[in-house]
């Protein structure tokens, strides 16, 4: 397993749109909204298969799951009136198998998005540029000769471009290089987040990297800043896991075996802990301590696991009881392949 396979988790590309006829969001009337929201399902709805979740109508269950998923935001779940999202997954024989969301009324009229695994930003603004194109033919976008597309925030004007990466980072953040790491990118005009984006925390060692500046430069200057930004991280995380050994073999060993014996013995875990010791699981392997021929399967499981999904998996609302029972049974399936190695 090379460096970029065990460091990136996903790569995402977002596109803020306004449309030219409309206020912005915050001051739409209901009566704008619902237009909105009924013209680009219509113009969606010729490009690909999307499914229209209204805000107003799904359930929290099914609200919190996609938003865990990071297909939609926290801000558009609270706007129930006037909110929707538009979702499509790719199907396997597309090629790379990534998720088209479009966020509507949210901060933006639009929030357009692809995500998908590994490390490909071109690729991903390939795509999600394309749905762009197409839409913008029926959808008259908001757009300025000398600003660009104009947005809610001041800070997306331009472009209205966000390329972001999610990445692991145990190494930096046990050494306690994090705070460091962060001052650098911020003057290199790129911002680190947590998990769930601005404010959030960096849950189970993983950070978002994406710029932060939109206007003035082209789409292809920040995709390939952020892809070096991205690269130049990886190289310090492999140098921070070196450190680690060196500072602690023994210790860091038996963490991570510890963390894979309690999730694969446990008879109940909380969301919390088994975040913190499967992040575990996945540094021992990317330091050769144990071995499995799915790493990519425990970020599939670390979503699965989380509270909303569990509640959707079984179809009815559980207890937390419950769900840490459930939590503890799929724990020990799902990682019946992971073994100690030789090292």
């Amino acid at each position: 397993m090379n460096n970029i396979e065990s460091t990136v988790i996903s790569t995402r590309v977002r596109l803020a749109r306004n449309l030219a006829e409309y206020p912005f969001p915050a001051k739409l009337k209901k009566k704008q909204a619902r237009e909105i929201i009924r013209s680009v399902f219509a113009a969606a709805s010729r490009l690909r298969g999307f499914c229209l979740y209204d805000m107003n109508e799904i359930s929290e269950s099914v609200a919190q799951s996609l938003c865990d998923d990071h297909l939609i935001s926290a801000d558009l779940i609270a706007n129930r009136q006037c909110g929707a999202a538009l979702i499509d997954e790719e199907e396997e024989t597309d090629g790379p198998r990534g998720k088209f969301s479009v966020m509507i009324n949210e901060e933006d009229h639009l929030r357009e998005q692809y995500i998908m695994r590994g490390l490909n930003l071109p690729l991903a603004y390939h795509k999600i540029s394309g749905i762009d194109d197409e839409l913008s033919k029926t959808l008259r976008f908001a757009f300025d000769a000398q600003l660009g597309y104009l947005t809610a925030c001041p800070t997306n004007l331009g472009t209205g471009l966000r390329a972001s990466v999610m990445l692991f980072l145990p190494g930096l953040t046990r050494i306690n290089k994090m705070n460091r790491l962060i001052r650098e990118i911020s003057r290199l005009g790129h911002t680190v987040r947590g998990v769930y984006g601005e404010g959030s925390a960096a849950d189970g060692y993983m950070y978002q990297i994406s710029n932060e500046v939109t206007l003035g430069v082209s789409e292809e200057y920040i995709l390939s800043e952020v892809q070096r930004a991205v690269l130049e991280i990886v190289n310090f995380e492999a140098q921070a896991r070196k450190a680690l050994l060196a500072a602690d073999y023994v210790g860091t060993k038996d963490s991570c075996c510890r963390a894979l014996g309690i999730l694969t013995q446990c008879e109940t875990i909380s969301y919390a802990e088994f975040l913190q010791l499967v992040s575990d699981v996945k540094l021992g392997i990317a330091l050769g301590f144990l071995e499995t021929d799915k790493f990519g399967a425990l970020d599939d499981l670390i979503a699965a696991m989380r509270p909303a999904n569990i509640n959707l998996f079984i179809d009815k609302p559980l207890t937390a009881g419950e769900r840490d029972e459930h939590r503890a049974r799929e724990c020990r399936k799902a990682l019946n392949g992971v073994r100690r190695s030789d090292r």
